[in-house]
C-alpha cells in the first residue's frame, strides 16, 4: 500500500530537490514556486500529466508511473531506478521502478541518463531526445514502442556482473519491441534476442543471421576493389561486425549499409549491404 501522496523539501539541508512519496492520480503534477528538482521515492503516480514541464534534476527511486504523459518534457538530469539506502545488504537492494503505458513525445532526455534498476513497459517513445545513452546496464524494455531518431543508444540483455547481487537477476528482460517507426543510428543491441523484436519494415536494415559466415562469403568482392584504402575501410568494418555478432548476439546482427563502413563510397556500401543479404553462396565474385 502506498501512502497519501506528499511533496516536502528534502532534509538534508545540501539538497535542493524536492521528495515526492505515496500515490498520486488523475491530475497534474504542481510543483511549487521556483522549484525544479524533484526526487521519487516510493511512490505510484497513475494518470499524472507531467506534459511540457522543465526539471532541473528527476529521480526516481522504486516507485511506479502508469498511465502518465511526459510529452514536451525536459530533464536536465535524470536518474532512473536508483538506489536507496536500505541498512545492511541482504538480498535485493537496488529496487525496480516501473514506467508502464507512459508516453514520451519529443522528450528531451538528459544526455546521459542513468538508467538503473527501471523496466519500462508499453511505453511510447516518440520522437524524444534519446541520445547518447550508455548507462542502460540495468534497463528493461518490454513492448515498447519506438519513433523517430534514436542515436548512440546501447540496449543490454545482461545487466553489468558487478550489478547482479543487487539487481536480483541475471538478465534483462527484452521483448516484443516495436523499431518499425525508428531511425537507428549507432544503436546497439548486446546479448538480446533480435528476432524477439519488431524490425520488418524498416528502411535500410535487415536482421541477419550466421553474419561471420556472410561477411566470410563478402571479403573476396572486397579483395577485387582497387582502391585499398576502400579495401581497408571495409575488411576492418566487416571483421568487426562480424566480431560483435559472434560475442553479443548469437552470430545475429541488425545490419545497414553504414555498417560496412561510413567512410565509404555510398556505392560501395550499398554493393557489400547487398552482398550480405543474399545467402553466402549467391556472394562470391562473378
Amino acid at each position: 500500500m502506498f501512502e497519501r501522496f506528499s511533496l516536502q523539501p528534502s532534509p538534508k539541508d545540501w539538497q535542493t530537490t524536492w521528495i515526492a512519496r505515496g500515490e498520486l492520480h488523475d491530475q497534474r503534477l504542481g510543483l511549487p514556486p521556483g522549484v525544479s528538482g524533484v526526487i521519487f521515492e516510493r511512490a505510484r503516480l497513475v494518470n499524472v500529466d507531467f506534459s511540457g514541464m522543465w526539471f532541473a534534476g528527476f529521480s526516481v527511486q522504486d516507485s511506479t508511473f502508469e498511465d502518465c504523459d511526459f510529452s514536451g518534457v525536459t530533464f536536465e538530469q535524470l536518474s532512473l531506478g536508483t538506489t536507496r539506502a536500505q541498512g545492511p545488504r541482504n538480498g535485493i537492494d537496488w529496487p525496480q521502478s516501473v514506467f508502464r503505458d507512459c508516453t514520451f513525445r519529443r522528450t528531451r532526455f538528459a544526455s546521459p541518463t542513468f538508467f538503473g534498476n527501471v523496466r519500462f513497459e508499453k511505453c511510447l517513445f516518440d520522437r524524444s531526445r534519446l541520445r547518447e545513452q550508455t548507462f542502460t546496464f540495468g534497463a528493461e524494455f518490454v513492448d515498447c514502442v519506438f519513433r523517430g531518431r534514436v542515436r548512440e543508444v546501447k540496449f543490454w540483455g545482461r545487466p553489468d556482473v558487478h550489478d547482479q547481487d543487487v539487481l536480483g537477476r541475471d538478465h534483462n528482460d527484452f521483448t516484443g519491441n516495436d523499431f518499425t517507426g525508428a531511425e537507428l543510428d549507432y544503436v546497439a543491441f548486446h546479448h538480446i534476442d533480435l528476432q524477439a523484436q519488431r524490425f520488418p519494415g524498416l528502411p535500410g536494415y535487415a536482421l541477419l543471421d550466421r553474419i561471420s559466415q556472410r561477411v566470410d562469403a563478402v571479403l573476396p568482392l572486397v579483395e577485387h576493389w582497387p582502391d585499398p584504402y576502400h579495401r581497408d575501410m571495409a575488411g576492418f568494418s566487416l571483421e568487426f561486425l562480424a566480431d560483435c555478432a559472434l560475442e553479443r548476439n548469437d552470430d545475429q546482427a541488425l545490419v545497414s549499409p553504414l555498417d560496412m563502413g561510413r567512410k565509404l563510397p555510398p556505392a560501395l556500401r550499398e554493393e557489400l549491404f547487398e552482398a550480405l543479404r543474399r545467402t553466402p553462396s549467391d556472394t562470391s565474385p562473378g
